[in-house]
């Protein structure tokens, strides 16, 4: 559900300098036993945020795919700033060892899921189908696969028609062909972070199968409605839920470990 990524493309420029400094930060903390807060690296090394805010905001101005694909990367670190609205990360993560990439797979929605699959899933992470909805909308930014929009292009009858076609321009029919060419998840403004995404969706101009069923005469598309009438509401849900994300089951302390290599376990 989180913006498409696909790190493996650009990680070796502008993301490898932020796992980087990141990596150098995370070992400045030692074996600190404090839980995740806001002020984790007050004492440690009280200038982490204004380093890794730097660099972040170069990182994004020079592919601005990059702010999608760190919103992804918060997905998948909790699961297993482009604008928008800011907060108070709380920070002191630890790098599991057993984490897998078909265990990011199983547990983050993929974008095939009708709205029960992706209510569950969330569900699964102690966050509810309110949470669920607004953190959706990270797809506000970023773009996605022909391969992962096919499907719903071509074969579901929930989608503007227009839309359809002109999606469809861009995204054969035949599998294998063209699976990587892109499109913006938010057909407006892929790289501003408000609230069209949720207006696409009352349109019927989600690109994803698991986007247009949040609003699809189901028990969400009140919320989805709220958040096109109040950017402020949607924000102001969404940095909760972000919050609550960030609380699922964290590695700190001496469980887990500090990675030499980002790539593998020490």
């Amino acid at each position: 559900m989180a913006p498409s990524a696909s790190p493996a493309r650009r990680s070796s420029s502008c993301g490898g300098g932020i796992a980087l400094l990141l990596l150098l930060v995370l070992m400045a903390a030692g074996t600190s036993s404090a839980q995740l807060s806001t002020s984790f690296y007050s004492s440690s090394c009280p200038g982490v945020y204004d380093a890794v805010k730097s660099v972040m905001k170069s990182a994004i101005a020079s592919e601005q795919r990059m702010g999608a694909s760190i919103v992804r990367l918060f997905f998948h670190d909790c699961f297993v700033q482009l604008g928008g609205p800011n907060w108070d990360v709380k920070v002191g993560r630890r790098d599991s060892t057993t984490a897998s990439f078909s265990g990011a797979n199983n547990n983050i929605p993929p974008p095939t899921s009708g709205l029960a699959n992706l209510t569950s899933l969330f569900a699964a992470q102690g966050l509810s189908q309110k949470d669920m909805v607004a953190l959706s909308g990270a797809h506000t930014i970023g773009q996605a696969r022909c391969t992962n929009f096919r499907a719903h292009v071509y074969n579901d009858t929930n989608i503007d028609g227009t839309f359809a076609r002109t999606r469809q321009s861009g995204c054969p029919r035949t599998s294998g062909s063209g699976d990587n060419n892109l499109a913006p998840l938010d057909l407006q403004t892929p790289t501003i972070f408000e609230n069209n995404y949720y207006k696409n969706l009352v349109c019927k101009k989600g690109l994803l199968h698991s986007d247009q069923e949040l609003f699809n005469g189901g028990a969400t598309d009140a919320q989805v409605q709220s958040y096109t009438s109040s950017q402020s509401t949607f924000f102001s849900d969404f940095v909760t839920g972000m919050i609550k994300m960030g609380d699922i089951t964290p590695l700190t302390g001496s469980n887990g470990q500090i990675r030499k290599n980002c790539r593998r376990v020490n």
